[in-house]
């Protein structure tokens, strides 16, 4: 399984994991979901996560006891989500290592630009810094390590994993016409059997994430040829 901004849900619910997983899932986002602490200690153990999503009343270890054990990790972020919503509980909740704290029921619209927040604030001050193996293209960062886009504002674009090998591919190959043959080859592979109108589905989501947040086209259609991505792409 490739691997991009890992999110793990803890939460002893498992019909509320699914449907914030699926949701984060949609969005591009690497999900797991814990059913309580001894599974979140060995998901973390054996993954790379960015985000906790915790519950707080669950049975034996409770949420507030699991975020004081991460509290001392500078290298993942934790949301409480709860049914305890009152200032003192969200109180409580920041104070014991909480970086967020949203109360039940869980918008997962809202929980995603929650999410999108505290990403941006795990992101280093300066933007190069171990920023290595990236295009830059009119502002944006696409970075192969991590496997996210960034915009000109430094705000975190999730893709999906068609989506990142779609950009992969046209960022190393810009400013040339590509047919769908081709593109269906570079992200795929050539034995695959998939149709060419499953590359012009993956274009239309990219330009969708990509024309929200810039005026000028990215992805140009070159009428009976193909595709190609117009800007000028340097790597570092």
């Amino acid at each position: 399984m490739s691997w991009g901004i890992g999110i793990l849900i803890v939460d002893d619910d498992p019909s509320l994991r699914s449907l914030i997983g699926e949701f984060l899932g949609n969005q591009g986002f690497t999900v797991l979901e814990a059913d309580g602490g001894v599974q979140m200690r060995e998901f973390l153990e054996s993954h790379k996560i960015d985000v906790v999503i915790l519950d707080v009343m669950m049975p034996g270890e409770d949420g507030l006891s699991l975020a004081r054990s991460l509290a001392g990790r500078r290298d993942l972020s934790i949301i409480m989500v709860s049914a305890l919503g009152s200032e003192t509980d969200r109180i409580i909740g920041l104070e014991v290592g909480a970086d967020d704290y949203l109360p039940k029921p869980v918008s997962p619209r809202e929980l995603l630009a929650r999410i999108r927040a505290v990403l941006r604030r795990q992101q280093p001050q300066d933007e190069d810094e171990d920023c290595y193996n990236c295009y830059r293209f009119g502002g944006w960062r696409f970075d192969l390590v991590r496997r996210v886009l960034y915009d000109p504002k430094n705000i975190i674009i999730t893709l999906s994993e068609g989506e990142f090998s779609l950009l992969r591919t046209f960022v190393e190959r810009p400013q040339r016409v590509l047919t769908r043959d081709q593109l269906l080859d570079y992200t795929r592979g050539p034995d695959s059997d998939a149709f060419d109108r499953a590359i012009d589905t993956q274009i239309s989501r990219l330009r969708h994430k990509l024309s929200t947040r810039m005026a000028d086209e990215l992805i140009h259609t070159v009428r009976n040829e193909g595709y190609m991505f117009l800007p000028k792409v340097s790597r570092t």
